[in-house]
């Protein structure tokens, strides 16, 4: 069984599947997939998660502030977050970090929303889904300033593998997309060899993001099943015990999530 451990379910283009999230649904169960972490982004689609959630047996949901969805002057309050995760299909915090490739202006105001996500974690006890791109240093900074005493993830990793291990060092997870199939994505592939297997995911990040050979059309979560044969064939590992161990470690990871064990 695997797990996509990063959808935006709420966004996907069903094109495919004739307009119906069901039948995408069902095209990634009958390639092997267990189960669906749909990633809140948004105050506005926070609601939209969770009645994903709430609808599907084999979906649950993370609920935060992506930095991109950062607006000045309405920055998450702790008691919206706090209220938001009191769900019984909510897992996770996020996703939220900080991005100054699109926004380096917006930095000051994309830390103080990631902190306060942070400061959300040690409250609850949830791991949290970190978004970096562009910030490794504040990344990592504000990391270490939280001391979060259960890990979390670095999720669609696309860094070095000196951040890679700073962020194990903290505890964190990391997860790999189909970027790391991509032409250009030595660097990433050479993270992807050396993480240790205990704290490895795989996911999609649909509808961004579609591994070779769909590269530039809509990705769907049963993609990760591309995702997932790539980096066992680039591990030397069989793709079963791949599959098997990702999802051992995403529930121990996410352990309020209601994964199924596989049949």
């Amino acid at each position: 069984m695997l797990v996509d451990s990063h959808c935006h379910l709420d966004r996907l283009d069903l094109t495919e599947h004739a307009g119906s999230l069901d039948n995408a649904l069902e095209a990634a169960r009958a390639r092997g997939v267990g189960h669906f972490l749909c990633i809140g982004v948004s105050a506005d689609n926070a609601g939209a998660v969770k009645a994903l959630a709430e609808r599907y047996d084999d979906v649950d949901c993370s609920v935060g502030i992506h930095p991109l969805d950062l607006k000045p002057g309405e920055e998450p309050a702790m008691e919206w977050l706090l209220n938001e995760l009191n769900h019984p299909r909510v897992v996770a915090i996020g996703e939220t970090g900080l991005d100054y490739h699109y926004e380096p202006e917006a930095a000051e105001l994309q830390q103080a929303s990631f902190r306060l996500h942070l400061q959300a974690a040690n409250v609850t006890g949830q791991p949290v889904i970190v978004h970096t791109r562009g910030a490794r240093a504040d990344t990592l900074q504000l990391l270490r300033e939280a001391a979060l005493p259960q890990a979390g993830v670095l999720h669609c990793f696309t860094e070095d593998w000196d951040m890679a291990r700073a962020a194990l060092d903290l505890g964190f997870y990391i997860s790999l997309s189909g970027i790391v199939t991509f032409r250009n994505a030595d660097a990433l592939r050479d993270v992807a060899s050396k993480v240790p297997a205990d704290r490895l995911l795989v996911e999609t990040d649909s509808p961004y993001l579609a591994p070779i050979p769909y590269r530039g059309k809509p990705n769907l979560p049963q993609y990760v099943r591309e995702v997932a044969e790539f980096l066992a064939m680039l591990r030397g590992e069989s793709y079963e015990r791949f599959a098997e161990q990702t999802s051992e470690n995403f529930k121990r990871l996410f352990p309020l999530a209601r994964v199924k064990s596989a049949a």
